[in-house]
């Protein structure tokens, strides 16, 4: 995947030094600071928190939980509403959701209750002795769920859990979606993400069979004539295109192919890593990108963006871990050419500086240059077409370059669901991702059962 950089030196540093910088973003709490954080509480009777959770966790009720030093119970509150609440503890934006809605933002102290945090710390230290949900009777339904991602594996959880077998198909070799190929390293640590897969796994009544590419060796209409129902939690499989000349010359590439190798290298010193680095983009995946990179040794990390700060995806937490890990950030600029060198490879990018007319983004006309070995786009991601290249596939209703569903996540096809970021609206968030799995396979479970009834 990464043959584009195969020109490019490794680090000088061995693995084992590289890894101590891979290590965890933020510490977690201890049996001490749980308590006394858990303490601080407010246990809100409307509860703001609770209010814009997109799984819908009750947050209170799982604090009020570690404060009584019931973790199982805080962990259960937690898992029965999310099944990735370890992973969403780890990498949702609660800066902006649950932490920004809490009442202590508002008074003397200054900052909210650590929610992020108490829920690791939650489902980091259960300790129970069996998985702690259990299936329902039978209803001798069968479904399939093409990706393993959250959305797809959350959809699964749930519909084993009302009952029903669940067969899930995986185009890559391991499941976990982005949590497992996606996510910066020091979120997400270690062996972390297929530990919670397994623990997903335990309520039983789901396969999972990888190496199955939709558009490929997997047809939607063999899915649709041999299960009861699907349900699509494709993602966004493919990256988006800057649309310049020599986008794809050695030493160009998209972001999360660079991401996705990281976090599955046993050796962190066999990677490529530039010395001069240019990152295009605005969102998570360009910050982690870039912070990566820089923590790999690469010299020099600049990420560029087309507008301002205040209007970048990316939240104000995660443009502060770029600051503080050396990464250089210019705004007001877009990319207008790829440099090469005499071997065809990139030197650098020409950027045009940029200013808003209006409602309007325009160039200015004056332009400069940033020299880099390589250059990373995080511009965003759009389906992969070849996945929804049959002909059953082609009727589905698009909104854009995303599924359409209505508010129970069914597609204009009769028992085909959809959720995670390839439908729309979406956030791209993984807290979403495991709401629409979990909504969707109450929806399917729902129909099915209607169905079986009137039969």
């Amino acid at each position: 995947m990464l043959d584009s950089l195969n020109y490019i030196p490794h680090p000088s540093s061995t693995n084992s030094e590289l890894a101590t910088h891979f290590t965890d973003l933020a510490p977690p709490l201890n049996a001490r600071q749980a308590a006394i954080e858990a303490a601080r509480c407010l246990y809100c009777y409307d509860a703001p928190c609770t209010r814009i959770c997109p799984s819908d966790i009750d947050v209170a009720s799982f604090i009020r939980n570690i404060h009584d030093r019931n973790v199982d119970g805080a962990a259960l509150g937690i898992l029965k509403q999310n099944i990735f609440g370890g992973s969403c503890a780890r990498v949702c934006p609660t800066e902006i959701l649950c932490e920004d809605a809490c009442v202590r933002n508002h008074d003397a102290e200054g900052q909210p209750v650590k929610i992020a945090l108490l829920q690791r710390y939650a489902t980091d230290n259960m300790s129970f002795t069996e998985h702690p949900f259990q299936r329902a009777k039978g209803t001798g339904r069968k479904i399939a769920v093409v990706g393993a991602g959250p959305a797809g594996l959350s959809c699964a959880h749930r519909l084993a859990m009302l009952g029903n077998d669940v067969v899930v198909f995986e185009a890559q070799e391991k499941a976990g979606g982005l949590n497992e190929y996606g996510i910066a390293k020091y979120k997400l640590t270690n062996d972390f993400a297929q530990r919670e897969v397994d623990f997903l796994m335990g309520i039983g009544g789901i396969e999972i069979r990888l190496g199955q590419k939709l558009g490929d060796n997997l047809h939607l209409k063999d899915l649709h004539a041999n299960y009861d129902a699907v349900f699509l939690g494709l993602g966004l499989g493919a990256s988006r295109q800057l649309g310049l000349t020599g986008e794809d010359a050695p030493g160009l590439l998209a972001a999360v192919d660079y991401i996705a190798e990281l976090r599955q290298a046993d050796d962190l010193a066999a990677l490529p890593v530039p010395k001069r680095v240019i990152v295009i983009g605005a969102g998570n995946t360009a910050i982690d990108m870039a912070v990566q990179i820089q923590r790999l040794g690469a010299e020099e990390v600049t990420l560029v963006y087309r507008r301002g700060f205040e209007a970048m995806s990316a939240t104000h937490h995660e443009q502060e871990i770029a600051k503080a890990n050396q990464v250089r950030m210019r705004t007001w600029a877009q990319p207008r050419q790829v440099l090469l060198d005499a071997a065809g490879r990139v030197q650098g990018m020409r950027f045009e500086k940029t200013r808003m007319e209006g409602n309007r983004l325009v160039g200015t006309g004056e332009t400069f240059e940033i020299a880099a070995d390589a250059v990373f786009k995080a511009i965003g991601q759009t389906m992969d077409d070849a996945a929804l290249a049959d002909p059953l596939a082609t009727l589905l209703k698009r909104d854009g370059d995303r599924i359409h569903v209505d508010e129970h996540f069914r597609t204009v096809l009769p028992g085909i669901y959809a959720g995670g970021d390839c439908v729309a609206p979406g956030q791209d968030l993984t807290v979403q991702a495991v709401q629409h799995g979990k909504l969707a396979a109450m929806a399917i479970h729902a129909e099915l059962q209607s169905t079986l009834e009137a039969a």
